[in-house]
């Protein structure tokens, strides 16, 4: 720890140390960026531990309900275009009356598919809401006594009816937040 100067004030100590803590851990998150698959693959073990402790446990049907309903929304997020297109059509008709949308021609001009959240920040939101659960998992307050089967078939509702809503808006306006399958364009060796 680095010496605190006389004349300095405890609050000006712990706001030095905060930040430092905080400098170190984006970091952290910088030199982790470019490891998506291992990002991802600690994130999925680190959820089947909380599974696996809510199972174990017997409780805490409602944090894992919650974090459920949490990572579904994040999903959706990740999954939906940063500027929707009926939000622009409406926007488009309530100007001038006339329907907009994606280009659908070879004139009209390309528009490529962002993401409302992107890749990093659905990964980083679900990490810390799953480490979130796990710690409340070990306090008793958490631990509401509910009848978990009716919680799993609401989420599974839930899911499916969400799903089946952003599927037909992706098919409707034509878009894939996915970019396995599509054409990729490079370099082609004409030998």
């Amino acid at each position: 720890m680095e010496n605190v100067e006389a004349d300095q004030t405890p609050f000006a100590a712990v706001t030095a140390q905060t930040s430092k803590i905080q400098r170190q851990y984006q970091a952290l998150l910088d030199k982790s960026t470019p490891f998506v698959l291992y990002r991802w693959v600690g994130t999925a073990v680190f959820l089947g531990f909380f599974f696996l402790r809510v199972l174990l446990a017997h409780g805490w049907y409602i944090v894992a309900y919650a974090l459920g309903i949490y990572l579904l929304n994040l999903f959706l997020a990740f999954l939906q275009p940063k500027f929707d297109p009926s939000n622009d059509m409406l926007d488009n008709e309530m100007e001038d009356g006339s329907a907009g949308g994606l280009p659908t021609k070879q004139d009209e001009e390309f528009r490529p598919f962002i993401r409302r959240l992107p890749e990093f920040k659905f990964w980083h939101e679900a990490t810390r809401a799953i480490a979130i659960g796990f710690f409340c998992s070990w306090f008793d307050i958490f631990n509401v006594p509910v009848f978990w089967p009716v919680l799993v078939m609401y989420w599974i509702i839930l899911f499916v009816l969400t799903m089946r809503k952003q599927i037909q808006h992706m098919i409707k306006y034509r878009y894939v937040p996915f970019s396995f399958g599509k054409a990729k364009y490079g370099k082609s060796s004409t030998s």
